[in-house]
């Protein structure tokens, strides 16, 4: 067992052994993604990044990691009776696929303003969908039904140890694939990836700085770090629509005491580093997978003596699920 790991997981519910255990169980079935780099973003960024690509991730986004952790844990019996979740995003096709590998149902609570292509993806791999209100109410009430006519097991978006423990294994890869990384800068929404990202890093190396990148519009961590407990906003505004949930009981310690800094970033900021992913990267990302490059050119970033020796910086870009439509339409016109 590795050092204070049984401390770490009385704590958090979450420990490197924890995401060890995920990464031995979760490796027959996920991509190990590749880190890219480049020479321009470098001279623009004045360090050395280092790009994680969960772009590249089976269903398209990290969340594959967890959902794919969690669904291959349950014993089975409980397996047999399926899985539920309520999900507008990647997790809910994170789950879908997941559960299609192993071979059980997975019924996926979606709010009927969803956007298509995320629906599609439900149902690309066997998802089953229930259609609920936008509302958190009605996406709650709908899945507590559909639990109690199935008796399928409901699988948090982030508030789960199995998801944390899973998400995590992206630190022991990235840190396995470039040696010498002193600063991991990660998407913040619900905390499920930068959670376990902290607590396998810092595991590993207590000295890695943990920097959260979050959109203003969506700037609930940020106010919980400065006021020292949960901050829920009443509403986000924001292009980065996978990064508009509110921290959990279990994701919230560990963003407390792990992530050294919050950076916040303006929607203006996240679309001009998206753009540089397609032009200088040539992969695809999500604003939201873009935000980690859109934080680390911030001059909130640039300007900050505390961040003078972060020189080699992994950025994780989460995720390149989006609808295409509205590209298409602005390079070809009407």
């Amino acid at each position: 067992m590795e050092p204070n790991s049984e401390m770490t997981k009385e704590k958090y519910g979450v420990d490197i052994s924890s995401i060890r255990e995920a990464q031995g169980r979760i490796d027959p079935y996920i991509h190990k993604t590749p880190v890219f780099t480049s020479g321009s973003l470098n001279d623009m960024s004045r360090r050395k990044l280092f790009f994680k690509c969960e772009c590249f991730q089976k269903g398209g986004a990290f969340k594959f990691r967890g959902a794919c952790n969690a669904i291959f844990s349950l014993n089975k019996d409980q397996a047999d009776k399926g899985v539920v979740t309520h999900s507008s995003g990647n997790h809910a096709a994170a789950l879908a696929l997941a559960a299609d590998l192993r071979d059980i149902p997975a019924y996926v609570v979606i709010p009927n303003n969803a956007p298509n292509c995320k629906i599609q993806n439900v149902i690309r791999y066997s998802g089953q969908i229930i259609y609920s209100q936008p509302t958190l109410q009605s996406r709650e009430t709908t899945t507590a039904r559909i639990m109690q006519e199935t008796g399928a097991f409901l699988i948090h978006p982030y508030n789960d140890v199995r998801i944390i423990s899973g998400q995590g294994t992206i630190a022991l890869e990235l840190l396995e694939q470039v040696q010498e990384i002193d600063t991991i800068i990660v998407p913040i929404s619900g905390g499920g990836l930068i959670s376990g990202v902290a607590l396998a890093a810092k595991s590993i190396n207590p000295s890695i700085r943990i920097l959260a990148a979050e959109p203003c519009g969506a700037n609930d961590a940020a106010l919980s770090k400065a006021a020292g407990e949960i901050v829920k906003l009443p509403e986000t505004n924001t292009i980065a629509d996978g990064l508009r949930a509110s921290l959990g009981s279990l994701t919230w310690p560990v963003v407390r005491d792990l992530v050294d800094a919050v950076i916040t970033v303006e929607d203006q900021e996240i679309v001009e580093a998206t753009k540089l992913c397609y032009e200088v990267l040539k992969v695809v990302v999500e604003p939201s997978g873009a935000i980690g490059l859109a934080a680390v050119l911030s001059d909130s970033f640039q300007n900050n003596p505390a961040w003078k020796d972060c020189n080699r910086i992994g950025i994780v870009l989460s995720g390149g699920n989006l609808d295409l439509g509205a590209l298409w339409d602005s390079i070809c016109g009407p």
